[in-house]
């Protein structure tokens, strides 16, 4: 028997077909979900209220997305992350990497 499926209902903008999405299984019976709503509790932390597109299912659930660690770290934060390193070092290595930066340019 063939199962049939809820269709999101929103219309794709100019582009959406390329992006990548996040891909919700249901948890009952692993068909895929849409995710019908995002609460964001911090600035790293959401929950997810989903819904089984398996119309025999209709499974409606909430999951956690959390994040976990940086692997890449982004490029706008170069300021803030030299910025820490050099408050990190100590005065006489400091002079030194000064003098290395003042030859350099």
């Amino acid at each position: 028997m063939r199962h049939k499926k809820l269709k999101s209902g929103g219309h794709l903008s100019p582009g959406a077909i390329n992006m990548r999405v996040m891909k919700i299984q249901c948890p009952e019976c692993g068909e895929n979900a849409i995710i019908k709503k995002t609460a964001r509790k911090h600035r790293e932390l959401s929950d997810l209220y989903c819904a089984c597109t398996d119309v025999e299912c209709g499974h409606t659930f909430v999951m956690n997305v959390t994040f976990s660690h940086t692997i890449s770290p982004s490029a706008k934060n170069k300021e803030k992350l030299l910025k820490s390193l050099v408050d990190n070092i100590q005065s006489d290595d400091r002079q030194i990497l000064l003098d290395l930066l003042q030859k350099s340019a």
